[in-house]
């Protein structure tokens, strides 16, 4: 799906800090058919990777080396100062403060309060990701967490989000929902999750076929984290790419 606008409290924008952006860019643009040309000075080699022209997906420098690079989800605001006060009155942390990104937008970087890292975006030029929901593009954005209690309370006061509780085998699984529609979701963090392992916020891109990505993934030097399986939604499969950013992928159903 074509997009060329996102409702205020959508999740509009991925992207990535690594360690080395060209060997990402030939891992990712391989994986999923994107053209990842290199950023201008001006964005400090902030890359756009693009599908049929559009941006899907940022690719930047890893900002903090004692940690493994990771997928950052950017959920689009209309009043970034204002976000910034919901986050921090509702007990969340202010990591990277409000600041200007060129003619581009304005962004911040955030923690909640399980300690899940995540970003806003008020759009300017840059609404965020030109597809949605297609093979290559981003289709869900995932809260994982230990705490889903805390988080239904934050996020339901930062972006209005209400909280759809639903069973998936012996856990809950929560959509968050967005004026009746649905905008992500949220895992809890059970005893099967190692402990060094931090909250974080999921990303899923589309697939055409998830077996085929997976010999793609491993053939290019990921690894399998979660083997392909099958749930009422798709066809899915979780990686970690060869610097140990993790990332899933899904063939939707119909």
């Amino acid at each position: 799906m074509e997009m060329t606008s996102y409702k205020p409290g959508t999740p509009s924008w991925v992207d990535l800090g690594s360690p080395d952006q060209d060997e990402s860019a030939a891992f990712y643009g391989a994986v999923f058919g994107w053209d990842i040309p290199e950023g201008p000075p001006e964005a400090g080699g902030y890359r756009m990777c693009l599908l049929r022209g559009k941006p899907v997906a940022g690719l930047g420098r890893q900002q903090a080396p004692d940690i493994p690079p990771y997928w950052t989800t950017y959920v689009s605001v209309s009043d970034l100062d204002a976000t910034v006060r919901a986050v921090e009155a509702g007990g969340g942390q202010l990591v990277v403060p409000a600041m200007d990104v060129l003619k581009e937008g304005r962004m911040a970087v955030f923690a909640d309060p399980t300690g899940a890292p995540f970003s806003a975006w008020q759009p300017g030029d840059h609404i965020g990701s030109g597809y949605a929901n297609e093979p290559g593009a981003v289709s869900w954005n995932e809260l994982v967490t230990r705490n889903t209690d805390r988080a239904i309370v934050f996020y339901s006061e930062v972006f209005g989000w209400t909280a759809d509780a639903q069973g998936m085998g012996d856990i809950t699984y929560t959509v968050w929902m967005l004026d009746g529609n649905p905008v992500g979701g949220m895992m809890p963090m059970g005893d099967q999750w190692p402990a060094e392992v931090p909250p974080h916020w999921a990303v899923y891109f589309a697939v055409e076929d998830t077996d085929a990505t997976v010999a793609k993934v491993t053939a290019l030097g990921g690894s399998v984290v979660v083997p392909p399986q099958d749930i009422p939604q798709g066809r899915f499969a979780g990686f970690s790419d060869p610097h140990g950013a993790m990332f899933n992928v899904i063939a939707l159903a119909g």
